[in-house]
């Protein structure tokens, strides 16, 4: 059974930092590129960041680069977005994602989102 469960959302301030975390089932994990996407209130879902089945390769949106970091844990099948000197634009509900290719950025299955939001 395919799960992706995410965890670790809040109401910060901006410039905090925060760890969202995603528990992946096993057979997931070991066949997926993963990611995170978000989807701020009225606006499309987009991506923040993505990270290959290996762990090599990593690739970021341009607006979170230098400030969200994207790693996963292979023995706890966990992948984590460390997301440091927030902004009010980073409010949104982050989704884990599990993805072919981190380039392509097509999803195979999605999460069910986690509210983060950052106030002024």
């Amino acid at each position: 059974q395919v799960q992706l469960v995410e965890s670790g959302g809040g109401l910060l301030q901006a410039g905090d930092s925060l760890r969202l975390s995603c528990k992946i089932s096993r057979a997931t994990f070991n066949s997926y590129d993963m990611g995170w996407f978000r989807q701020a209130p009225g606006k499309e879902r987009e991506f923040v960041a993505g990270i290959s089945l290996s762990g090599r390769n990593i690739d970021y949106a341009d607006s979170v680069k230098g400030r969200f970091t994207i790693s996963r844990d292979n023995a706890l099948t966990t992948m984590y977005l460390q997301m440091n000197s927030l902004r009010p634009e980073d409010t949104a509900v982050y989704f884990c994602a599990a993805m072919r290719n981190i380039y392509s950025r097509t999803v195979h299955y999605w999460g069910r989102g986690t509210q983060v939001t950052v106030s002024s």
